[in-house]
């Protein structure tokens, strides 16, 4: 079930924030890259914190895909 959220986050604003706030925190492989299984669960674990805090809806939680930094 939705909740009414009177101005909830657009999924490009969460792409963003999460790219520039939280990746740069990741710590790198030895060959420099990312480790990609943990941004994924790093993105799980924050869009549901959005959405526990009514910052996006329900429906949004459960639909958005993942960043491209994930892939």
């Amino acid at each position: 079930m939705a909740r009414d959220i009177n101005r909830p986050m657009l999924w490009q604003q969460a792409v963003d924030t999460f790219t520039n706030t939280i990746v740069p925190q990741f710590p790198r492989r030895h060959d420099g890259t990312l480790d990609t299984i943990a941004l994924s669960e790093a993105w799980n674990n924050w869009t549901d914190s959005l959405c526990k805090s009514r910052v996006i809806s329900d429906w949004q939680y459960e639909n958005w895909s993942h960043p491209p930094c994930n892939d």
